[in-house]
């Protein structure tokens, strides 16, 4: 382990640097107010110096033993969900108001930010995108509004998460995100604006919770589901 004087007094005394690492991340945890106001929703793919305050905190409380490198993956995730189970909070591995709160990092929402809706927000907007391009490559137009607004309609149900984030990012909901796809490709400017319509409201499959290809195998489950249409190489369901 390398180590690092101190500077000034006597005798000379060295600390680890692994030590310095751990409080130079308390001091950033303990961030002034208005940084707080700012403190991000955080889920799978996030990056930055929140994720490292996160993974510190986590592997402070013996929840995380992965290295503090600010990419929130699979082992942090796994940690989150850990917490969020011991702690009585909606285990979905999202660091929202709430879990940041049970963390002891504290949360103050901005009342502007508070009032603005969910899906209004530019990571929902980036999210669905994404995908809608990974999910949608080669559909017709409105097959991918379709699937954002499966999203969206999942959103509303409360057979599923309440955030877009939630829906996108539970476990084995969608091939493209289990398989690492959804980061993979960049959307294209008709996956930005399809994204916008179904924000914007519209809905061409109906209310439909479910999408997939028949073409492809598939779990005899879901044809149970009341099927409402097929645009492009979709079939949507209730």
């Amino acid at each position: 382990m390398q180590t690092v004087p101190l500077r000034g007094g006597t005798p000379r005394r060295w600390v680890p640097t692994g030590i310095l690492t751990l409080v130079l991340l308390a001091v950033l945890a303990a961030a002034a107010p208005a940084a707080l106001a700012q403190r991000p929703t955080l889920y799978w793919g996030s990056r930055g110096q929140q994720v490292r305050v996160l993974q510190w905190r986590l592997q402070e409380w013996g929840y995380y033993r992965g290295p503090i490198d600010g990419i929130f993956g699979n082992s942090t995730s796994q940690a989150v969900r850990r917490f969020q189970a011991r702690n009585g909070l909606r285990v979905d591995g999202i660091v929202g108001p709430a879990t940041w709160s049970a963390l002891g990092l504290g949360w103050r929402a901005q009342a502007q930010r508070a009032a603005t809706p969910v899906a209004a927000r530019n990571d929902d907007l980036t999210l669905l995108a994404r995908l809608i391009e990974a999910e949608g490559q080669g559909e017709p137009y409105e097959g991918m509004v379709a699937i954002a607004a499966v999203v969206l309609n999942r959103v509303k149900s409360p057979k599923f998460p309440n955030t877009i984030a939630g829906v996108i990012f539970q476990p084995h909901a969608f091939e493209s995100v289990t398989n690492g796809l959804i980061w993979r490709r960049a959307p294209s400017a008709l996956a930005w604006q399809a994204a916008r319509d179904a924000l914007n409201g519209w809905d061409p499959t109906y209310g439909s919770l479910f999408f997939w290809n028949p073409s492809k195998p598939v779990s005899a489950w879901i044809w149970s589901r009341p099927v409402v249409r097929q645009v492009g190489a979709h079939v949507f369901a209730l």
